[in-house]
């Protein structure tokens, strides 16, 4: 099982996980969207603690290129699930949803407020509908599949998995390569559809009953803040944090070095890049995430979308979101 002293042990595939959706916050949104500042300030007013809900700020010294709040960022208020592991260790979704389950408990005996705060969908996900971890990770088969797929295309991954299981095959989306992958991989292990083990992601609340929302920026918008964000990062010292990891721990986890802005820098040292020719690519495809994570929010049903605009106050935006809050 997952503990705090090793985060990174799978957990048993036997440990199915509820829903986490019951008085707790959930502040999501596409990255860039202003997630961390707001949660803070709303943290402040409800007497809350906050929760990462991010899969790459678990890592320890992965500070500049995931936006980390640094500590006077948080401004006293005291935040979970962040620096959980090692660069070269990997992490579950599993291994999370075990550590969120413990830190809400424990934040809930100080009778504070959880409030979940991040963008990854898989995270998400299993706090808003549980989780069923199924076998763990079979690598040699992905590393087979992931070149099958780099040479035949997600067309034919799909019709892969709709033989094996089509309604897997018609739930997933032709770009999300990942979990039709892991829908492969399930009904090889297991001699059984991913499909039929997965009802728990069925039963779902309207947004009426939960207190979930994402923040939705204009698209210019938020592209603009994409940008800004990309060029501080390097102006910061995102470059020379990539090669302190390398340096320290050499070849970094399959997630950990997948991750939008470390994939980019690391290919662009590898292949001699200019730092401008960088941020281009960090630029470009962390607006590709983030028309991936709005995609896969307006999905879910649960999620009440909060206009953002920069001629707001954060201090408005508070208050609003508050008057929201059951």
């Amino acid at each position: 099982m997952c503990t705090d002293q090793n985060p990174n042990k799978p957990a048993d595939s036997s440990t199915i996980f509820p829903p986490l959706i019951h008085d707790v916050v959930v502040l999501t949104g596409p990255t860039a969207s202003g997630k961390s500042s707001l949660a803070v300030a709303l943290a402040k007013k409800i007497n809350g603690e906050i929760l990462s809900l991010d899969s790459i700020t678990v890592y320890r010294n992965m500070d500049i290129g995931t936006a980390k709040p640094s500590r006077e960022e948080r401004q006293g208020i005291r935040h979970h699930l962040i620096d959980l592991v090692n660069p070269n260790e990997d992490y579950s979704v599993a291994c999370y949803l075990k550590q969120a389950h413990q830190a809400v408990e424990q934040i809930r005996s100080r009778r504070k407020k959880p409030i979940f705060v991040g963008g990854t969908p898989m995270f998400l996900k299993g706090i808003l509908r549980g989780f069923n971890p199924g076998p763990p990770a079979d690598w040699n088969f992905r590393e087979s599949v992931e070149k099958d797929l780099k040479e035949f295309g997600p067309e034919a991954l799909k019709a892969r998995l709709r033989q094996v299981d089509p309604l897997a095959a018609h739930r997933i989306h032709l770009s999300d390569t990942r979990r039709m992958i892991r829908a492969l991989e399930f009904a090889k292990i297991t001699g059984s559809p991913i499909s039929h083990q997965q009802t728990q992601f069925e039963s779902t609340y309207t947004a009426q009953e939960c207190n979930v929302f994402t923040l939705a920026w204009p698209r210019d918008v938020l592209h603009r803040r994409i940008n800004q964000r990309v060029e501080k990062m390097f102006q910061i010292g995102l470059i020379d944090e990539i090669k302190r990891l390398v340096e320290q721990f050499g070849a970094l986890s399959r997630t950990a070095r997948q991750a939008v802005g470390y994939r980019e820098v690391l290919n662009g040292l590898a292949e001699g890049q200019s730092q401008s020719q960088m941020i281009e690519e960090v630029a470009a495809h962390t607006r590709q995430l983030a028309r991936r994570q709005e995609t896969w929010f307006r999905s879910f049903q649960e999620i009440q979308a909060i206009p953002m605009s920069e001629n707001q106050p954060l201090d408005e935006t508070v208050d609003s979101l508050i008057n929201l809050l059951h």
